[in-house]
């Protein structure tokens, strides 16, 4: 909320659209910072956490999709008069793996049987009625590119570039506090490699992480071949998380 307030009359400025240029928000006006050929830019659908979920997934960093959604739902609250307490929560609703990102995690979700241990038709429904479930957010949880390029997480890594770290602990790091003890789904390698730190350090256990799930993104070449690879463990971690409970 703190950061949506610095933000919210930048984003009152904007034309009330569905969706923005790169020329429109990539500016100085949602820039929060830069270092070398890496730039970090605002936006709004991080600002929201939930506490009490079962199911946690972390991405690495929200892609320009997800940065447009988020300020194009911002700016639509604006135009409905929507209180600014109300919106984080409803950018988060709508912008949080925006695309086929969402559709080929909720896909993976169910051939793993999550849907059926939550009591769900499809793991869908994480992202609609039942979102009371679940917490989404990212390694950094603001817009990151790399030579204006969506980042991945690799080219820096993040535990290797000051700048990274600092989002890291400054915004990761209290909600992985928050949500040690929900059903943990890193999206890829790269948000996996940052975890295994975690775990050293017994900020989060685990055997409560499907290690080994794959990144979501349709560019991923490897995404199939690594879910059949790792689904048969996949299943049993869940089936223990929930026999826990």
């Amino acid at each position: 909320m703190d950061k949506l307030e610095k933000y919210i009359d930048k984003i009152a400025d904007l034309p009330l659209k569905e969706s923005y240029s790169r020329g429109e928000i990539l500016t100085s006006d949602f820039l929060m910072a830069r270092e070398n050929n890496i730039e970090i830019y605002y936006c709004t659908h991080n600002e929201y956490i939930n506490k009490e979920a079962r199911v946690f997934i972390i991405g690495i960093t929200p892609g320009f999709q997800q940065m447009n959604k988020s300020i194009a739902v911002a700016r639509k609250c604006l135009e409905d008069n929507i209180s600014v307490d109300d919106i984080p929560f409803i950018c988060k609703r709508e912008a949080r793996f925006f695309g086929i990102l969402r559709k080929n995690i909720t896909q993976m979700l169910d051939d793993l049987g999550l849907n059926i241990r939550l009591e769900l038709e499809s793991c869908e429904e994480l992202f609609g009625d039942k979102d009371f479930l679940l917490h989404t957010t990212s390694m950094i949880p603001y817009a990151v590119f790399v030579n204006g390029k969506n980042y991945g997480g690799h080219s820096p890594k993040i535990l290797k570039n000051d700048l990274l770290t600092r989002y890291l602990a400054e915004y990761f790091e209290p909600q992985a506090a928050e949500l040690r003890d929900s059903l943990i789904i890193p999206l890829g390698k790269g948000v996996e490699e940052v975890l295994s730190v975690y775990i050293r350090e017994g900020i989060f256990k685990k055997e409560n992480i499907l290690l080994g799930f794959p990144h979501p993104s349709g560019a991923n070449g490897h995404r199939l071949q690594q879910f059949r690879k790792n689904k048969e463990r996949m299943k049993v971690i869940i089936k223990d998380f929930f026999q826990k409970k």
